[in-house]
C-alpha cells in the first residue's frame, strides 16, 4: 500500500477496478441508448406504414363493392329491358332506346330557341342542328321565289333550299296561327333534334328569327307519296310498282315501330298520312311532319286525353269520338295508308258512288274476301303481284283498321309480317319471274 502526500493511502489496483467498472457501465449505458435510437425509427415508420396500408384496402374493398353493384344493376337493367322487349332484337336496327324529356321543350325568346325552365337546351340534345338566320334561308331559296316552291298547305309553305355548303334543303315557313302554330314548331325541333332514325325525315337545322319561325329538312327528291298515288299529275304508272309499294309500307312500319316502341316514353305521331310520307332519290320512304306528335305515357298504349287533331279519313274512330289518344291511333292511320297502297284510292272521296266515299267503310268486308280483294286492288299495278302477297297485305291491313283499339296489332308485328313479303318479291326479282323496276330489298 502507498500513501500520497495527505496520508491517504491509495491503491492502485482498486483504482483500475472501480475505472474498469464504471467503463463498462458507460459502455453498457451507450449500447441501450444506441439500441433504443435504433428500436426509434423502425416503430415510427411501422405507425406510419401500417395506416396507409389499411387505408388501400378500405378504398380497394370500397372499390369492389362499387364495381360489383354496377355489374349487378347492368344485369338488371337488361334482364329489365328484356323484359319488357317484344321485338326480335335480331330483325331490330335499334338497340337503344332514345329518351324524350317533354319538359325541355324549347321555347323562343328573344329570337334564339332555348330549353325549358331549366335553361338552354343542351348542344348533346341538338347535334347536327344548325341555326339559321332569315336572311340566309331568303338567299338560299332566291328569296322565297314561287319557283322553289315543292309544297304548300295549311302549316306554310315548303321551298327547295341550296345551303351555303351546297346541301339541298327542303325549307318548311310556318304561317302563324297562335299557340299552336308556336308549340308545332317547339315541338319538331325538340322531337326531331333528339329522335335518330333512317325512317323519319332529317332535321338540318330551323330558324326562329323575329317573328320567322322555319324548318329545314333533308332534301327528298321523290316527293311526297301522295303525289305518287293521288295526283293527276302523278308520274309514270311504274313508279309505284308492287315491290316499291311493299318496301315503302315497311319502311313506314318501322318508323311508327321506332316512334311507339323505341323510345321511351313513346311518340305517337298523331297526323301519319299519306302526304306525311316523302320519298327519297330511291323511293325509301321517311316519315315527316311531327307538329302534331304527342308524347305517350311509359306504358304501351297508355291512354291520353287530348283535344283531337288530325286529318279526316285518318283518324282512328276511337280518338275522333272520344279524344282518347294512343299508339294504337298511329295503327289506325298506318292502315288507311296501306289501303291507300293496296287500292290506289284516297281515304274520302264523295265522287265516288254511294257506300264508296269513306275508303275504310268500303274496303274492309272485301279485304277477307279472296275473290274481292283483287278486284279493290290500284289498276295501274296491271296484276304485277303475286295473289298470295296480295292477301296477305290485305290481312294486315284490315286488322290495322279495326274498329276496337285492342285488335289492332303493335307495328312491331306488322314489320315482322312485311319483312318476309319483301324478301320474297326481292327474290322474285333476282330470278326474274316478275317485270321489277327496282331493286326491293328490306332494311336491316
Amino acid at each position: 500500500m502507498e500513501y500520497n502526500n495527505t496520508g491517504i493511502a491509495t491503491s492502485p489496483v482498486g483504482w483500475k477496478s472501480n475505472h474498469s467498472h464504471s467503463h463498462h457501465h458507460l459502455e453498457s449505458q451507450s449500447h441501450k441508448i444506441h439500441q433504443h435510437n435504433d428500436m426509434l425509427p423502425s416503430t415510427s415508420i411501422l405507425l406510419i406504414i401500417i395506416p396507409i396500408i389499411i387505408i388501400i384496402l378500405l378504398i380497394a374493398i370500397s372499390l369492389l363493392i362499387v364495381m360489383l353493384k354496377r355489374i349487378q344493376s347492368a344485369k338488371d337493367n337488361g334482364i329489365s329491358s328484356k323484359s319488357r322487349s317484344v321485338i326480335n332484337n335480331s330483325n331490330c336496327m335499334f338497340i337503344a332506346h332514345s329518351t324524350i324529356n317533354i319538359h325541355s321543350s324549347p321555347e323562343v325568346k328573344g329570337g334564339c330557341l332555348h330549353g325549358g325552365s331549366s335553361g338552354q337546351m343542351p348542344q348533346s340534345k341538338l347535334r347536327g342542328v344548325q341555326v339559321f338566320t332569315y336572311k340566309e334561308l331568303e338567299m338560299s331559296t332566291d328569296k322565297y321565289s314561287e319557283a322553289n316552291v315543292i309544297g304548300n298547305g295549311g302549316y306554310g309553305v315548303v321551298y327547295k333550299g341550296v345551303l351555303t355548303d351546297g346541301t339541298v334543303a327542303a325549307i318548311k315557313v310556318l304561317q302563324r296561327e297562335g299557340k299552336q302554330w308556336e308549340r308545332s314548331f317547339r315541338l319538331e325541333v325538340d322531337l326531331l333534334s333528339r329522335l335518330h332514325s333512317p325512317y323519319l325525315v332529317e332535321l338540318l337545322g330551323y330558324c326562329a328569327d323575329q317573328q320567322h319561325r322555319l324548318l329545314i329538312f333533308d332534301y327528298m327528291p321523290n316527293g311526297s307519296l301522295q303525289q305518287h298515288l293521288h295526283s293527276p299529275h302523278k308520274q309514270s304508272k311504274n313508279s309505284l310498282n308492287w315491290g316499291v309499294r311493299l318496301r315503302i309500307a315497311l319502311d313506314c312500319a318501322r318508323a311508327l315501330e321506332y316512334l311507339h316502341e323505341h323510345t321511351t316514353p313513346s311518340v305517337i305521331h298523331r297526323d301519319f298520312k299519306c302526304s306525311n310520307v316523302l320519298l327519297d332519290q330511291d323511293f325509301r320512304a321517311k316519315v315527316s311532319d311531327f307538329g302534331l306528335a304527342k308524347i305517350g305515357s311509359d306504358k304501351i298504349n297508355g291512354l291520353i286525353s287530348t283535344r283531337v287533331l288530325g286529318t279526316t279519313g285518318y283518324l282512328a274512330p276511337e280518338y275522333a269520338s272520344t279524344g282518347k289518344l294512343t299508339t294504337k291511333s298511329d295503327v289506325y292511320s298506318y292502315g288507311v295508308v296501306l289501303l291507300e297502297l293496296l287500292t290506289g284510292r284516297v281515304p274520302i272521296d264523295t265522287r265516288r258512288p254511294p257506300g264508296e266515299h269513306v275508303l275504310v267503310s268500303w274496303a274492309l268486308p272485301r279485304l277477307t274476301n279472296r275473290e274481292k280483294v283483287v278486284e279493290m286492288v290500284d289498276p295501274t299495278l296491271e296484276g304485277q303481284y303475286t295473289k298470295k302477297d296480295l292477301i296477305q297485305v290485305a290481312a294486315i291491313a284490315a286488322m290495322c283498321v279495326q274498329t276496337e283499339a285492342d285488335y289492332r296489332p303493335l307495328m312491331t308485328d306488322v314489320v315482322q309480317s312485311l319483312i318476309p313479303l319483301v324478301k320474297t318479291y326481292s327474290s322474285a326479282c333476282s330470278s326474274n319471274s316478275f317485270r321489277c323496276n327496282t331493286t326491293v330489298s328490306p332494311r336491316s
